[in-house]
């Protein structure tokens, strides 16, 4: 991922000051990191709200895929972003053909909840190499639908209770990621899909959210980025 984005910021004409992995952390007190407009950061979630602390500190805005830090470090990130004068855009999936997808997701739930004759569930299929499920994409998704469904109270896995949302996940060989959506009734089945052809789409938004991020300031989304 970080190869993908490295290229497509040199494409697209960015100058890359610095790059920073478990080997080198010193590197964020370098004067080439704090000459940063921007950092993107994509790694696991015991490190994300670190690093995030360590750019804001040399005055770096953040550009973050990682996922699994909210719940641990929700608060204070949007307390630093809102009161602290900080930057940071964040995203569960920087792909734009998910942000496209996301919004068809929302506008189909909302009608979806006059007809309670469909039941929802959610499949997630990734790689072999992800360990965690369901994807951080999933649960946005998942979130959106329980959102505008009434008669669903929240998303689980592995469960037969109607007023959950289903959302179930698979792992098989180098899947980048599909997310499908179901809409089943007696009479028919509607169903949406998200299949990644490769990450080159999750690079590009990540880049396209940097360049955003460089003239925007606060906690940012992807909703604010395209506005569907």
């Amino acid at each position: 991922m970080g190869k993908m984005i490295e290229q497509i910021a040199l494409d697209r004409g960015h100058e890359i000051v610095s790059i920073i992995d478990i080997d080198n952390q010193q590197d964020f007190d370098a004067p080439a990191f704090a000459s940063a407009d921007v950092a993107i950061e994509f790694t696991a979630p015991q490190a994300a709200y670190g690093n995030y602390l360590k750019a804001w500190e040399k005055g770096v805005k953040v550009v973050s895929g990682s996922t699994g830090w909210m719940k641990e470090h929700g608060d204070e990130v949007r307390k630093a972003c809102t009161e602290g004068g900080q930057t940071l855009f964040w995203a569960s999936n920087f792909s734009i053909g998910v942000a496209i997808f996301s919004a068809v997701n929302r506008y189909l739930a909302k009608i979806m909840n006059q007809f309670p004759q469909y039941d929802v569930e959610m499949e997630e299929t990734h790689h072999v190499h992800k360990l965690d499920h369901p994807s951080g994409t999933a649960i946005t998704l998942a979130e959106e639908i329980v959102e505008n469904i009434d008669r669903k109270e929240a998303w689980k896995e592995d469960t037969t209770d109607k007023k959950y949302l289903r959302v179930d996940h698979i792992r098989r060989g180098e899947v980048p990621g599909i997310h499908t959506i179901r809409y089943d009734s007696d009479a028919d089945l509607i169903t949406i899909t998200h299949d990644a052809h490769s990450r080159k789409g999750f690079a590009l938004g990540a880049v396209l959210a940097a360049e955003y991020t460089k003239e925007h300031q606060g906690l940012l989304t992807i909703s604010d980025m395209f506005k569907f």
